[in-house]
């Protein structure tokens, strides 16, 4: 993460290190789903705005949903596609290009280098509005090449926090971000109060709903909510056991070599490090052999 600012910087410093032609930002491909394949289709047909937009409407508004599964959830939509000529046409036309890339743009973090030119390994393209060569090939490819991508994320609270420690400077010009202490109790104070709406990552409502249950009193607590506020470990109640063996619920380890790893975490495996330190005591696993299954792990 940089400042949003300042990130350009970092882009232009990674090409002047490794040379122009073998840094690139990354391609995206925005693909017909099936509500914009609907639209798309109907236009091109020259059906009505109204009775397009009726019938996109009609597919449930699920991520990733394609028109087969629309036709079996929305009982109103295969009404429709049975009972109306002009319906099936749009529908089986849309059927037929639907998942194809509908525009490009590029990624709004993806880096690639390369040992070499990019052009040694995957053709190169040029958005109309821009100068700038992107990749042609996206993320998934390019890692399945064996390239590295970095991502060079902007991030708006640098900025603000780079902004505050001018405004601090001016007054006192012994101040240093380096130098402010993480046991702060005034802090931990405003966390367990609920005080921290315009806090990076901790000013949703259900991250204070928890900030105050956990009590925090070290900085580790605050690194592992943050890990724990995912739709996973939230679905799994893993947070409330967090929350329940920080304040004295007996904790049970299922082999006595975890304890040593997992004591940090009240008990629980929060961390892809974890896993990789277990596979290798519990299971002998070279760091390298970890590695491959903590990856496999990440990819579901």
């Amino acid at each position: 993460d940089f400042c949003m600012n300042k990130r350009q910087k970092v882009i232009d410093h990674i090409m002047d290190t490794y040379g122009q032609d073998r840094v690139s930002q990354i391609i995206t491909y925005n693909t017909l789903s099936a509500r914009a394949v609907i639209r798309d289709v109907g236009r091109v047909l020259d059906y009505s705005y109204g009775f397009v937009d009726y019938i996109a409407k009609l597919v449930p508004f699920s991520i990733g949903i394609t028109i087969d599964e629309a036709l079996k959830e929305s009982k109103e939509l295969t009404k429709e596609y049975k009972s109306k000529d002009d319906v099936r046409l749009l529908i089986d036309l849309a059927k037929k290009i639907e998942g194809l890339p509908r525009g490009a743009g590029t990624h709004a973090a993806g880096i690639v280098i390369a040992p070499s030119n990019i052009s040694d390994f995957m053709p190169i393209y040029s958005l109309e509005d821009k100068d700038e060569l992107i990749t042609q090939f996206d993320k998934d490819d390019i890692e399945s090449l064996g390239l590295v991508k970095f991502d060079i994320l902007g991030l708006t609270t640098l900025t603000v926090m780079d902004e505050a420690m001018k405004m601090i400077s001016k007054t006192d010009k012994t101040f240093n971000l380096d130098c402010i202490p993480l046991d702060d109790k005034n802090v931990f104070n405003l966390l367990k109060n609920k005080m921290t709406t315009g806090i990076f990552q901790l000013e949703s409502l259900g991250m204070k709903k928890y900030m105050a249950q956990l009590q925090p009193d070290r900085f580790e607590d605050i690194v592992a909510l943050v890990a724990l506020y995912r739709p996973g470990p939230l679905g799994t109640n893993m947070v409330d056991d967090f929350i329940a063996n920080k304040h004295g619920a007996e904790i049970k380890y299922e082999h006595p070599l975890l304890e040593n790893i997992l004591s940090e975490t009240n008990g629980l495996i929060l961390y892809q490090e974890q896993v990789m330190e277990i596979a290798k005591s519990l299971g002998n696993y070279t760091l390298g052999d970890a590695d491959l299954l903590r990856r496999a792990m990440g990819k579901k």
